[in-house]
């Protein structure tokens, strides 16, 4: 027996009859010959950390841009919040936590530049409209390693696409969209305190009654709540899911609509908007992966999937390169 046999015995006998379990996957886009050491979920998630898109989040904006401190979030460290988070929850009800931690890690691999802004400009402009949830999944089917895609196994390529606006076909997919929400009120309260832009004592009081004052007492009692629901239900009580919405309304009417926070985000779609007219207009100037891709697909598919997988600073810089002119003596001779 190997090792991954064994494992995959293990996890028939040990875990909940609703977790999804790595030997019943449906399989990959191409078929390939199983790992003698690894599941095919925990397969799938060494392939996500070791690609290019998860290298390029940690200098992607989570909610505050080209913070000066060392301590805001990035969409890295938001991922691995959501993957500690989602973990936590499925081992607590013996769901499989290795499909939970790969849909996890490959959640938000296809988010732009400068957060929502980047991706509320390029819905606006491509006649396709442009999500980043479904970009993820390009980015995984069809962006990385050299076009050729990382043939995920279906239950992961299910809980990525799924895990905003859809409900995923695995509960360990549910549970990672559940667990993006947890990560993100909590983590960007402690960020935008760490801001000033707001206070502890600004949030609502009745939410913090139930939920507790710190980030690590909220975590605990919206986690603990998940859990007392059991794996079928997989919900928050009555009173933990007020106070969450409570908490959650607070946010978006003092964080993420606040105009101090959002005072750069014109800036940044100006940039974004720019780069993207200049590229559809003039799709040849597009980098030799991305001229495959638009003959592969479209032109403007292809003009998303660049901007799309630019960090902040590429972009920035790739901006000025383009649109700023440059100073005298600046040229060779």
């Amino acid at each position: 027996m190997t090792p991954r046999e064994y494992t995959e015995q293990i996890e028939k006998s040990v875990l909940s009859p609703y977790a999804f379990l790595s030997a019943n996957s449906a399989g990959r886009r191409v078929s390939e010959e199983k790992c003698p050491l690894r599941t095919d979920f925990q397969r799938d998630r060494d392939r996500i950390i070791h690609c290019n898109a998860f290298a390029r989040l940690k200098q992607k904006t989570q909610v505050f841009l080209n913070p000066t401190g060392d301590h805001y979030r990035t969409r890295l460290t938001h991922t691995l919040e959501v993957s500690q988070i989602a973990r936590t929850v499925s081992r607590a009800l013996r769901l499989n936590e290795d499909l939970t931690e790969a849909i996890a890690l490959g959640h938000d691999l296809g988010h732009t530049p400068f957060g929502h802004a980047g991706e509320a400009i390029l819905n606006s402009l491509s006649p396709k409209c442009f999500k980043h949830y479904e970009q993820s999944l390009r980015v995984v089917d069809c962006i990385e390693k050299d076009g050729k895609g990382l043939n995920l196994t279906a239950e992961v390529r299910d809980g990525i696409l799924k895990h905003t606006d859809q409900i995923a076909s695995t509960k360990e997919g549910y549970v990672v969209r559940l667990a993006d929400v947890i990560a993100y009120i909590n983590h960007d309260i402690e960020d935008a305190v760490r801001a000033g832009v707001i206070s502890n004592e600004d949030l609502p009081k009745s939410a913090v009654e139930v939920l507790g004052q710190r980030k690590s007492q909220r975590i605990t009692s919206l986690v603990q709540s998940l859990v007392e629901s059991g794996a079928e239900k997989l919900c928050y009580s009555e009173e933990i899911e007020r106070a969450k919405n409570e908490l959650s309304e607070f946010m978006f009417a003092n964080v993420y609509r606040n105009p101090v926070c959002k005072s750069e985000e014109s800036k940044a779609k100006l940039m974004i908007e720019k780069l993207y007219r200049y590229f559809s207009e003039s799709p040849e100037k597009l980098p030799e992966d991305y001229l495959r891709l638009a003959d592969r697909f479209d032109k403007d598919t292809a003009v998303c999937d660049y901007i799309a997988g630019m960090t902040d600073g590429y972009c920035t810089n790739l901006f000025l390169d383009i649109f700023v002119p440059k100073g005298w003596g600046t040229y060779p001779v």
